[in-house]
């Protein structure tokens, strides 16, 4: 295994490291940065529990190499909030009572943050699609789709 220097932007700041470039970001996040909110769950990129914004876009980390994410703007669950204000999406998700054991919940507030940058005001079938990846083995997905559709309407009113 080779290792090379990476240098990484992670929730605003600049980590330098020696890594094998094909290493998952995954690891890198978690094992490296000790940033433990993005979970590993399937290792396939199919449950979307490690889901990250990758330049705003939502991004199986499990599936990334660490060397593709050089030199882009990559968000973790960590770095959704701002200081000790709750991102909007967050707060909903507790509104609604989003999640139970809260496993996925770090993938799916990250895929719903893509989703509403994308399309602020999202249909259902917006929102379905948006949302696809992600498996919550609960079966919550009608309190976060509540959650997302409370975003999106708090957006909608605050733009009036």
């Amino acid at each position: 295994m080779s290792f090379a220097p990476i240098e990484l932007r992670v929730n605003g700041a600049v980590h330098r490291l020696e890594a094998d470039p094909a290493r998952p970001l995954l690891y890198v996040l978690r094992d490296d940065l000790e940033l433990t909110g993005t979970k590993y769950g399937c290792g396939e990129g199919e449950c979307g529990a490690c889901t990250v914004l990758v330049d705003g876009r939502a991004t199986k980390s499990c599936r990334l190499p660490v060397a593709d994410a050089a030199g882009r703007e990559i968000t973790t669950i960590e770095g959704l909030a701002r200081g000790d204000a709750l991102h909007p999406l967050q707060q909903a998700f507790i509104d609604a009572g989003a999640f139970q054991c809260g496993y996925c919940t770090p993938g799916m507030l990250m895929a719903a943050a893509s989703l509403l940058r994308r399309s602020p005001h999202p249909s259902d079938s917006d929102i379905l699609g948006g949302m696809s990846g992600n498996v919550c083995r609960c079966g919550t997905y009608p309190r976060i789709m509540a959650a997302i559709r409370q975003v999106a309407s708090q957006t909608a009113a605050g733009a009036r």
